[in-house]
Order: structure tokens, then sequence, then C-alpha cells
């Protein structure tokens, strides 16, 4: 079975909620605070709740984090290749979750950013797998250099899949192309993606973007509730949201990532496995919490109760 491998950073996520973010310099009291495994926990735990077999290659520390990450994915049998870091802890990602949903974030770089050649390769990809790269790894050099040097060597059969992050469009234009040219799948969000195409909506931005990859590549980009737009063999068709009301976007952006590329390593074609990516993030951003995306056999029901919708 094709496996889902994630090189990106796993993190403990501190998560607080407060009714606005305070203005410079002054102080704001949050209702609730929870720490969580995040960052690359939520795409793969999205992925293997879809039924898919999952391996995280990062790095992680020792310590109070890097044992809670291992916990969480241990929990739902997700595994990890590389060796922990002995002399530092995994980091933290304190996010701020306003009353309107929308989460601000700051991030501490600590375990998680110390990966070598090596230590990804001992993910051992091979024909089928899809491996999924975060470009907040290629905004730092101790996580980009490694990376761009050990995607090249991969075997032809297998996929690289791209999550751009905010980080992507404002990285130096030779690290884009070099990324770019490795590119099987790029998936982003709309605001990510209109930020290196420079066109607004889904399916323009979506078709822009796969001009830029190699040929015969695939651009998906998402909008919330708007669904998202799949660009694939010179075509760009837009597959429709499940709007809801929110109560925690934060996370909803991975469910929908890990549930599109578990679907795929599954063998479901790219327009079954956005429309169930939409339903996962639409019945994720209803929950609090960063890794609290769907079952398979939810989205099922929640697919089988919309269906007269579509």
């Amino acid at each position: 079975m094709a496996r889902v491998i994630h090189t990106g950073q796993a993190l403990v996520d501190l998560t607080v909620e407060v009714p606005a973010l305070p203005v410079r310099g002054q102080n704001v009291m949050a209702s609730s605070s929870e720490q969580a495994a995040g960052g690359a926990v939520n795409i793969l735990l999205a992925a293997v709740r879809q039924g898919a077999t999952c391996v995280h290659a990062g790095a992680i520390g020792t310590g109070p984090n890097g044992n809670l990450i291992r916990g969480a994915l241990a929990a739902e049998g997700v595994t990890w290749s590389a060796p922990a870091i002995a002399d530092a802890d995994t980091g933290l990602c304190i996010v701020m979750v306003e009353a309107s949903a929308e989460r601000t974030f700051v991030t501490t770089m600590q375990a998680e950013r110390r990966i070598t050649v090596e230590s990804l390769a001992s993910s051992a990809p091979a024909a089928g797998d899809v491996v999924c790269v975060t470009g907040y790894s290629l905004a730092v050099a101790s996580t980009r250099d490694p990376l761009l040097a050990w995607l090249p060597t991969l075997p032809d059969a297998v996929e690289v899949v791209l999550d751009p992050g905010a980080a992507f469009a404002g990285l130096d234009a030779g690290v884009r192309a070099a990324m770019l040219a490795v590119t099987d799948v790029w998936t982003g969000n709309q605001e990510e993606s209109t930020a290196l195409a420079g066109v607004a909506g889904m399916a323009e931005a979506a078709s822009a973007i796969g001009e830029m990859l190699p040929d015969g590549k695939v651009a998906i980009v998402r909008d919330g509730p708007r669904g998202c737009a799949v660009a694939v063999d010179r075509r760009t068709r837009v597959v429709p949201g499940f709007p809801q009301i929110p109560v925690d976007t934060n996370g909803a952006g991975d469910a929908h990532t890990g549930i599109l590329l578990a679907e795929h390593a599954l063998g479901r074609d790219w327009l079954t496995a956005a429309t169930r990516a939409n339903a996962g993030a639409a019945i994720k951003v209803t929950r609090r919490g960063p890794a609290t995306a769907p079952t398979a056999s939810e989205i099922d029901v929640f697919l089988a109760m919309h269906k007269g919708e579509r």
C-alpha cells in the first residue's frame, strides 16, 4: 500500500482562545488554553483516519514536547522514521484563536529543525508513496538545504506534494524554482496560491500554478467553504465546498491536505479525493482543536446527508 510520508515540522500547539488580539503592548485575557500535538501531526492524523499508512520523516526532540508528539502519533498508528534529537526538545506553536474563529500564530524553532539527508532517507520512500513538503521547511536553511538535496534523489514513482504555507511565495526565486521543479502536486489555500500566481480566484490560481509545474502535474487551490479547484491534464474544475458555522479553523487546511493525500494514496481520482477533503475540512471547523479531522466513516455519513446538495 502507498504511504503518506510527511517531512515537515511536528510541533506542540499551545492554543488560547481570545475575544480579539490585543493592541500592541497591551494584554488580553484568554477564556481557555490547551496543549496538543500539531503542525505535521495534524496532516498525518487526518490521513491515517482515512485508512492510509502514514510516516513522519521529520525530527522529534526529547523532552515533554517530543514525548507528546510521539504519543499522539503512536495512539493512531502513525510511525516515525528518524532517530530522536537527544539534546533538544520539540518546539511550540502559540495559536491565538479569536471569537470569529480566525487564528494567529507564533512559532518557535527547536529540535524539529534539525534534519539531514540521512534522517529524511530513513523513511525509505518507494514507488507509489506520497512525500509531503511544507513551505515552512523551505524558509529556514537547516530544513531547506537537506530537503532540496534529498528530493531530487527520490524514485520517479514517488510523488512529491508541496503544501506551500504563507512562506513559499516570499522565498528566494531560486528556492521556489528548485522546489517547483520536483513538485508533482501543489495543494495550497487561495491566499497562498494568489501570492505566487498573481491572480485571484480558485480556478484561475490553480490553472496558473499548474502551468508553473512540470507537465502532467496537479495544482489544487482551496478556499474554505467555497471548496477547491483542481487543475489536472490542462483542465481546471471547481469542487464545491460545504459551508458550516465555524468554531475553530485552526487545522482545517491541514485536515483538507491530509484527507486529500490519503484518498489519493488509496487510489481515488483527484476530484473524488477533493470532494472528500472538502467534506472533512467542513466537519473539522465545527470541532475545537487542531488535530480533530474526521474519520472516513464520518465523511461517508456527512456526504450521504448532503447528497442532494451536489
